[in-house]
């Protein structure tokens, strides 16, 4: 969420409160503080102390992101470090070896904006036919899957795709409220659908899930993936950090990614 630095904290709480459609009566009690207390806070007649804020966040599922900017509002320093993924670690360590480790199938690590952080052998190699202008520093993953100029045209079941991607981003602009989000909903949602997909395409009823249906060279590949966060994280990059592993959805794309 996009916050201007007059914004006082009480606003910010009210907003996020109203986000996630609960009451005041609802929060206070689950936050442990009156009602009267946190009408206070949100017209401003009371300052919540930094535990408040804290207690508040936790409620309201608020990210560490936007938790910093409740306790600049409040007259705090932030309370979260922001370090690129190179400095985090053991964490990144971890995104590594989760990459690594899914190998042959692709994988790769995105920030709360869809920009790439990092990404497999088999994941860079699906993206090295993509335009070389969309490979420029930040990748957007969505934009360079679904721009005319990326992985489009190979996309045999685009339609159907890019509204499984659509309504990704509207959940996550939703919780997060991320800057930027709805430029980049706008944006995919006005991609044309290419030449020669699939405007009929439908799940199997065999499929558990909605799988991404890819032309190559060696013949149509279809990808499920799945989404991996870090629990409990104390970093402002680390908790926008998620982990994307496609695995292949019939035994042809599992034998092409081997092979």
């Amino acid at each position: 969420m996009t916050v201007a630095a007059e914004v006082p904290v009480g606003e910010l709480v009210r907003r996020w409160r109203e986000r996630r459609r609960r009451s005041q009566l609802d929060v206070s009690i689950a936050a442990e503080l009156s009602a009267r207390h946190l009408s206070f806070i949100e017209t401003g007649r009371a300052r919540p102390s930094r535990d408040m804020i804290e207690r508040l966040c936790d409620e309201l599922d608020i990210p560490l992101r936007d938790r910093n900017a409740l306790h600049l509002a409040a007259g705090f320093a932030p309370a979260y470090r922001e370090r690129p993924l190179p400095d985090l670690g053991v964490a990144r360590t971890a995104v590594e070896t989760v990459l690594a480790g899914h190998e042959p199938n692709p994988a790769l690590a995105v920030n709360v904006r869809w920009e790439l952080l990092a990404a497999n052998r088999s994941m860079q190699r699906f993206l090295g036919d993509v335009d070389e202008a969309l490979l420029e520093p930040p990748v957007n993953v969505l934009r360079t899957t679904l721009h005319p100029d990326g992985l489009a045209p190979r996309i045999r079941n685009f339609v159907q795709w890019r509204a499984h991607a659509a309504r990704r981003v509207r959940r996550q602009l939703e919780r997060t409220a991320a800057e930027g989000l709805a430029d980049l909903l706008a944006e995919v949602e006005s991609y044309p659908v290419p030449a020669g997909a699939d405007l009929t395409a439908q799940a199997d009823d065999n499929d558990l899930v909605v799988p991404m249906r890819l032309a190559s060279d060696g013949g149509d590949l279809a990808f499920h993936y799945a989404l991996t966060v870090f629990g409990a994280a104390r970093d402002v990059t680390l908790d926008e950090i998620a982990i994307e592993t496609f695995f292949p959805a019939d035994q042809a794309t599992a034998d092409a990614l081997r092979a």
